[in-house]
């Protein structure tokens, strides 16, 4: 074995799935009581979105590869196109995952790991700063909404 084969993956130095699952589970429920982030989530049921984050956490992470055996690539920029994601949304989002992140009560260097990814990762997804337009990328045409 290699050095590397014998380091535990970050997914299973944290707690695994029962980790991500309560990670996602109490993101979602300060999203679903945050109207104007709940109106990103088309379905009425927030617990398929709830599904895909946490399957594409657990496998960033170094667990399952579920995400990516169902959806393919994770093509996050792609799959959010078609939604204004502003920085005030950016915001709330990152709100309701620092609730949710604070929760697991993670050592202060495993809260740092995955706080610094979430920060990076919401910024990377802000595509606008106007919320009434459509997203600003360069050849994709998105209808505006109504």
């Amino acid at each position: 074995m290699t050095h590397t084969e014998d380091r535990q993956s970050f997914y299973d130095e944290i707690g695994g799935h029962e980790t991500f699952v309560a990670l996602t589970k109490r993101f979602y429920e300060g999203v679903a009581d945050d109207p104007p982030l709940r109106e990103m989530y088309p379905e009425e049921d927030l617990g398929p979105a709830e599904v895909r984050l946490r399957m594409f956490l657990e496998q960033y992470w170094g667990g399952p590869t579920t995400y990516s055996q169902e959806r393919g690539h994770p093509r996050l920029r792609m799959r959010h196109a078609p939604f204004a994601v502003t920085p005030e949304q950016k915001d709330r989002w990152l709100k309701h995952m620092r609730d949710a992140v604070d929760s697991l009560h993670l050592t202060e260097e495993q809260h740092a790991i995955l706080w610094e990814y979430l920060e990076r990762a919401a910024q990377f997804m802000v595509n606008t700063f106007d919320s009434n337009g459509p997203p600003a990328m360069p050849g994709l045409t998105i209808q505006p909404r109504p």
